[in-house]
């Protein structure tokens, strides 16, 4: 039986390589290093690959215990942020996952964080005494306990996915990882809602980038990539990094144009989103890199300001901000606009696609926060 999804994945995930996650200290990385649970690839199992140390394994394994204490590392989240919930992912780790875990969290200042000795990836090693001496000035063994003890299920397909809830309001920036007292697991993801700093007004800001705050709060399709990817910072590496939806079923059998060059398709998708501040556009990106033979012909934008939670989009009328937009593949477009102070906008793709990231850049108006 398997274990339903649930609806906290739906808020962004801050702890992965692509939004800025990062490992600073673990205890072991013996059989596979700790960077691998906040790798943005789904866990992959090579039954016939050894290296010199053991057995490869796509996760955090570390070596089985022969000393006292138990294995941990400490990660740095990419923006601090309201912790909603936890999958911890055992994948393929059968015999030799970790069998429990905790999980403890603060809010570190630089001057705190540069006391974590300089991190060294690799496998085959483990924390040395001085490292060990210098982590204890951060006592991050009485950090909160935001999840207590919990046990781990193996890494079969049915038992795996490991969620967890996290019922707090505080807002944290590291994390401590526990497994007692070893073992491995495949991957930690870690949902939740940012809580930035407000700019000044007169800072131009990306009011759509998931570090200020902004979020997917509804979607036609997404077959194979989630909107939610294209509020992530930075550029995407991998196609799979973006919003791609299925093709659709409508499309005519023979593809013609208009005048304008937009084709004659009768079908769009479209995802809304919440942005971080409320604010006044001034130039958006399409970013369809990664896209090259799957872009959507043409994008569109609108922006609405509602003062009650969104529950339909067709309840909402919604202002034009960027008109359909032909689109190329595997490029930036930079479109010049201006809006109404708005802090939701709707995107529109025509017939269907992809792209990787989207950026909306405007000023904060500071009075409706």
């Amino acid at each position: 039986m398997y274990q339903k999804v649930p609806a906290f994945t739906e808020f962004n995930e801050f702890a992965s390589n692509s939004t800025g996650g990062k490992i600073l200290f673990a205890t072991d990385d013996f059989f596979a290093a700790c960077e691998n649970i906040i790798s943005d690839k789904d866990p992959v199992n090579l039954p016939e690959e050894f290296t010199e140390f053991g057995k490869w394994m796509d996760g955090w394994e570390t070596r089985r215990k022969r000393t006292p204490g138990h294995d941990w590392c400490i990660l740095k989240l990419a923006s601090k942020c309201i912790i909603a919930g936890f999958l911890v992912d055992t994948a393929f780790f059968t015999g030799n996952f970790a069998p429990r875990y905790s999980i403890q969290a603060a809010r570190l200042t630089p001057d705190e964080e540069a006391l974590i000795p300089k991190r060294i990836s690799r496998m085959g090693t483990a924390a040395s005494e001085s490292d060990l001496e210098l982590m204890s000035l951060l006592s991050t063994d009485k950090w909160e306990e935001i999840v207590p003890i919990t046990v781990l299920q193996p890494g079969y397909e049915n038992t795996r996915m490991n969620f967890q809830k996290v019922v707090s309001d505080e807002a944290w920036t590291h994390l401590r990882l526990n497994i007692y007292p070893d073992g491995g697991i495949a991957r930690l993801r870690v949902f939740a809602e940012v809580k930035p700093d407000i700019p000044p007004s007169d800072q131009l800001v990306d009011l759509a980038s998931m570090l200020n705050g902004a979020r997917s709060i509804d979607f036609s399709n997404a077959h194979f990539g989630h909107p939610k990817n294209i509020l992530k910072p930075g550029k995407s590496a991998v196609m799979a990094d973006g919003w791609e939806t299925a093709r659709r079923l409508d499309r005519p059998s023979i593809i013609t144009k208009n005048k304008d060059g937009t084709l004659k398709v009768p079908g769009e998708e479209w995802a809304i989103f919440e942005l971080g501040f409320p604010g006044r556009a001034k130039e958006i990106c399409i970013d369809t890199t990664q896209f090259k033979g799957n872009f959507p012909d043409t994008v569109k934008i609108e922006g609405a300001f509602l003062k009650n939670e969104y529950t339909n989009a067709s309840d909402i009328d919604w202002e034009i901000i960027v008109k359909p937009y032909k689109l190329s593949p595997n490029k930036e477009h930079w479109i010049s606009c201006h809006s109404e102070v708005i802090n939701h906008i709707r995107v529109t793709m025509a017939p269907d696609g992809g792209f990787s990231r989207l950026r909306l850049y405007g000023f904060v108006e500071t009075d409706l926060i």
